[in-house]
């Protein structure tokens, strides 16, 4: 009998209980113990809906507070000497000092870097490893999820990263090879395999993702001599891989003392025939064959025969799985009340998920395909459907492929007469786009869906909201002002909302990173604009200055990203008729005046390909996607964008040819690090290195930020350089924003005397 296991759930909950647990914490609403209880409390019902789903083996240690991977530090010992307690031990808010810079216990410092999960939306807190770093079993918190979930009688797996994959995403001091950390880590990874044979777990799958990437000869050693010197014991070890094909590397990982390996049959084509050949008879294969990164109905007819043939040869060595985590999923499809039956019969959640292995399960088994069958019928309604064909929208875009999409004049002479028009002083100073948002300004947009208040109720509250946002900046002295965004409940949402060709969940959220959590648009077919999507709140916001404010957008590739796009067409299609519907936009901002507009493509770099060597066919329609939305400007409107969490050395060529007059990049966390790949690249544009973090509620001192301009200036001339946060103000509060921008102001105008 073939088992079906998933490789992870969702731990926020069906209506976000986590997130809210979490942030009642944090504010000292509920206690520690009233915390961790939830947290148990949402494991056990997690555990119980994948069994009545029909799952075989349910997954224990994906559930985290913060991050799984920061869990994996702490499992080790591996805690930022700024963040350990007096005696050496590891507290339970010491994993939010890491994530957040401040716990309701212990002494504030800088938060850990933060960046993506591969190329995934979800960020993790990355590893700090000293030169001589031990890693000892040290929070044996994991433990305890074992004991639930043997008290509750399940069949289940430990699943946690691999050593190989923890240890590539870490850093260490410049100059140190991450690899000469190896032999230590197995050390600790050993330790962690001895104890889980005394606690009697059969399986323990270790996640190792960085398989999907191009290895180097060095770290693909690293994955023979790790898995050659573990002795597991009593332990059966499933080696998972997800996010790519890992083809190539099958003839290494075959002779490896494995009982399994995994297999992502979703996210690149697989010859899983010759998969098949390779991997011993003895070996579990296990074939994610359900997309865990998407919320389509799977193909299960197609699914069957693909199986089929293994299931005959192999029987109970056959697992089906999810093709990696449902962490990237939202929880239950039942909940949605709101979407058309036709549409909704389209989609699957993450329980959903689960339903659809046990379908395909009970296929293989008896024969009998008339379930997935009739499952698989909506799909086929749905390749006829007016909701998802545009015949104008696909006209367009073939048009479009005919036409250049370059600015005529270059940077060097348009910059002259932006600096003309907009007279901006050295270091000018700006906000990346967002100001909090409060539980006033959120339950008017409730206010206003439910019909509680009018549309032009609506309309006078934000315009105050707008002018209170203007009125703070100004007091503060600010150069570049921005609207503030109490409009938007989230940079993708609110646009996808406006456009044709979305539609929209009510509980379809997921992780971003500890409790910020987003409900990404659902792009079901052909994207169009049919009205102006900004320009009202943008000319009012105008209005009430005489300082530039900048038009706020975002772009066409983080628009896809973070969205659940179709699968009927590729990225590059849809990313041009996103950045089409977008020109649109641009053009009407420009044509009301407005001087400054920011395009935002904080996932540009999270697009890409994990192989390098598909990597340019990507930028090549990404960077024409992003010029698509403003290569039809004046020469004197200014085109900004803004970067996050990116790692920007090898993309800096492609980020020149976006050809932006003014990007804006995270940096404060990396201490400005990433301003190396401008600086070697010698990028020609103009600049803006976050100067604070955002993500943390620390106020940053005015030394701190002038270090951090003054390092920036030490690799950029000063004529180049912007002074920002390094991302939007949206998830702090008032008082938290007032006190950072005031000290960011305030070291702007100390170092242009002193630079000066």
């Amino acid at each position: 009998m073939s088992t079906t296991h998933s490789l992870g759930f969702p731990r926020i909950g069906n209506k976000r209980q986590l997130k809210r647990a979490l942030e009642q914490y944090w504010q000292g609403d509920i206690t520690q113990s009233e915390l961790e209880q939830t947290g148990k409390k949402l494991r056990a019902e997690h555990w119980r809906l994948q069994q009545q789903a029909g799952i075989d083996l349910v997954p224990v240690g994906d559930f985290a507070f913060y991050d799984h991977i920061l869990n994996t530090s702490l499992l080790f010992g591996v805690v930022p000497k700024r963040h350990q307690s007096a005696d050496g031990k590891i507290d339970f808010d010491c994993q939010f000092r890491i994530g957040r810079g401040r716990a309701p216990t212990g002494p504030a410092a800088a938060a850990s870097d933060m960046t993506k999960w591969f190329n995934t939306n979800y960020h993790y807190l990355v590893p700090e490893f000293d030169a001589e770093q031990q890693f000892q079993l040290s929070d044996l918190s994991l433990f305890q999820q074992i004991d639930e979930a043997k008290a509750l009688g399940l069949h289940f797996k430990l699943v946690l990263p691999g050593p190989v994959t923890y240890l590539h995403c870490g850093k260490v001091a410049e100059g140190v090879d991450k690899l000469s950390l190896l032999p230590a880590l197995l050390n600790g990874y050993q330790q962690l395999l001895d104890a889980l044979n005394a606690a009697g777990v059969q399986w323990l799958q270790l996640d190792e993702p960085v398989l999907a990437l191009e290895l180097s000869p060095a770290w693909q050693k690293a994955i023979q001599t790790s898995y050659r010197s573990l002795q597991k014991g009593q332990l059966k070890l499933l080696l998972a891989s997800y996010f790519g094909d890992i083809s190539g590397y099958l003839p290494q990982l075959v002779d490896l003392p494995l009982d399994g390996i995994h297999l992502d049959l979703s996210a690149e084509p697989c010859d899983l025939a010759a998969a098949d050949l390779l991997i011993p008879p003895h070996f579990v294969l296990s074939a994610g064959i359900i997309n865990g990164r998407n919320i389509w109905r799977g193909d299960l007819t197609k699914a069957y025969q693909q199986l089929k043939p293994l299931f005959d040869r192999r029987g109970d060595k056959l697992w089906l799985g999810t093709s990696c985590s449902l962490l990237h999923c939202p929880v239950d499809l039942t909940l949605e009340q709101q979407l058309q039956p036709q549409v909704k019969s389209w989609f699957a959640f993450a329980r959903q998920k689960c339903e659809e292995l046990k379908l395909l399960q009970q296929a293989l088994q008896n024969g009998d395909t008339q379930a997935i069958t009739s499952y698989c019928l909506p799909l086929k309604d749905r390749k006829n459907s007016t909701l998802v064909h545009n015949s104008a929208v696909q006209q367009a875009c073939e048009r479009a492929k005919a036409e250049k999409a370059d600015r005529t004049l270059p940077f060097a002479k348009r910059i002259k007469l932006q600096q003309q028009q907009l007279q901006l002083p050295l270091l000018p100073t700006t906000t990346i786009g967002s100001f909090p948002q409060s539980s006033d300004i959120r339950k008017l947009r409730l206010d206003l869906k439910a019909g509680r208040i009018s549309e032009q109720q609506y309309q006078q509250q934000i315009e105050q909201q707008i002018a209170k946002a203007i009125t703070l900046q100004e007091q503060l002295g600010l150069d570049v002002l921005v609207h503030g965004e109490a409009e938007r409940n989230d940079m993708v949402e609110y646009f996808g909302e406006q456009l044709q060709g979305y539609v929209f969940s009510q509980f379809g959220w997921v992780q971003s990173y500890g409790s910020r959590c987003v409900k990404p648009p659902i792009i079901i077919g052909d994207i169009s604009r049919s009205a102006d999507m900004t320009v009202s709140w943008t000319s009012y916001a105008q209005s009430l200055t005489q300082k530039p404010v900048k038009g706020m957008l975002t772009g066409p590739v983080t628009m896809l990203a973070w969205s659940f796009p179709r699968e009927d067409l590729s990225r590059a299609d849809i990313a041009l008729q996103l950045s089409l519907a977008l020109a649109d936009e641009v053009k009407a901002l420009e044509q009301a005046g407005i001087q400054i507009i920011q395009i935002d493509e904080p996932a540009f770099r999270e697009g890409l390909p994990l192989k390098q060597s598909q990597w340019q066919q990507y930028l090549d329609w990404a960077v024409d996607a992003f010029k698509r939305c403003s290569s039809k400007v004046q020469h004197s409107t200014q085109i900004h964008t803004h970067m996050c969490y990116s790692e920007f050395n090898d993309i800096i060529a492609a980020i020149a040819a976006m050809d932006a007059d003014v990007i804006t990049i995270e940096t404060s966390r990396s201490n400005m690090e990433l301003l190396g790949a401008f600086e070697d690249f010698a990028y020609p544009n103009q600049i803006g290195p976050g100067v604070y973090d955002i993500h943390s509620p620390n106020v940053p001192q005015l030394d701190w930020i002038k270090q951090l301009i003054n390092k920036a200036a030490g690799k950029l001339p000063l004529q180049q350089l912007w002074v920002n946060p390094d991302c939007g103000l949206k998830t702090r509060s008032w008082q938290e924003a007032e006190a950072a921008l005031a000290q960011m102001v305030q070291a702007c105008r100390e170092l242009r005397q002193e630079l000066a």
